[in-house]
């Protein structure tokens, strides 16, 4: 779908919004603006990473933005982000995209109150726009890994912790990538028409790029407890069973030792044997009790 969002005639400058384009209205926009056929095509690509590239005539922007329809098992690029491709030069704003962004149509206000008439004010409201998508993803993944936190130190076992875990870290781990890759962007609107917006710009990035950094140190460490918690209870379980491994161990002796059947065994044929062979039982399983509780193990 073809929109025309912002006129020269009155405005000074061309914004088209093209939303899921057929192949004839890419067509119209690239003979009119003589946009390069490599670059449309990137700009269709689904998994394409954040890029930025300049021309004589204009540049191309690719930048990713965290997706509306998160899912709980989302792990790919494509999966967690949508991608907005722009083209722009100082006579026009070209958007392309496949899913419609509600948060570019809030920017129709500013080209049209913009006084200068500039496209690089628009520009950086739209890369702003984008970066926001993300700040709202810190905080849910905020959330998701205080869950996992609280479950991993109170071992509730209410959901697979360590699948859960994983999700999230790639979910970091992915949204961190697209950041690092969005810098050229970044760094290229603040240092060509650089004024207060644009470091007001860059000052989102740094905070949501220190936010996201935070929470990926964040879940290294809460993956490396859930392990060590694991392995601790484990340990638990390993003593418990060698605690009744040593009761039963002695008492196995003795009981190895008076059923190999000799013929010359004295003890067998002793009035009190029987008695005298369960007190021992009795004295070895208390004594390695004492033992034990002396040494702090029970």
């Amino acid at each position: 779908m073809l929109q025309h969002l912002v006129r020269k005639e009155e405005y000074g400058f061309d914004w088209i919004d093209l939303t899921d384009p057929s192949r004839e209205e890419l067509q119209q926009v690239a003979s009119q603006y003589d946009l390069h056929s490599a670059q449309l095509q990137d700009s269709l690509q689904p998994d394409h990473l954040p890029k930025y590239e300049s021309t004589e005539a204009y540049t191309f922007i690719i930048f990713r933005i965290y997706t509306q329809g998160d899912t709980l098992e989302a792990d790919t690029v494509q999966e967690l982000t949508d991608k907005v491709a722009v083209f722009f030069s100082k006579q026009f704003v070209i958007t392309i995209h496949r899913k419609k962004q509600d948060f570019l149509y809030d920017l129709i206000e500013i080209a049209h109150t913009d006084r200068n008439k500039k496209t690089m004010r628009l520009l950086n409201a739209l890369c702003r726009g984008c970066m926001l998508t993300f700040e709202k993803a810190s905080q849910t993944l905020s959330k998701e890994s205080d869950y996992y936190e609280e479950n991993v130190f109170l071992r509730h076992r209410k959901v697979s912790l360590l699948k859960g875990l994983y999700f999230l870290k790639r979910k970091i781990d992915l949204i961190r990538r697209v950041l690092i890759l969005s810098y050229d962007i970044i760094d290229n609107i603040d240092a060509a028409e650089g004024d207060v917006d644009t470091r007001d710009t860059r000052d989102l990035y740094i905070k949501l790029q220190t936010i996201f950094d935070t929470l990926s140190d964040n879940v290294n460490q809460l993956i490396n407890l859930y392990f060590s918690a694991s392995a601790q209870k484990t340990n638990e379980i390993m003593r418990v069973l060698t605690v009744f491994s040593v009761f039963f161990l002695p008492l196995t002796f003795i009981v190895g030792i008076y059923g190999m059947n000799f013929e010359f065994m004295p003890e067998l044929h002793m009035q009190y044997g029987y008695p005298a062979v369960v007190g021992l039982m009795i004295v070895v399983t208390i004594g390695i009790y004492i033992w034990f509780k002396r040494k702090g193990w029970l």
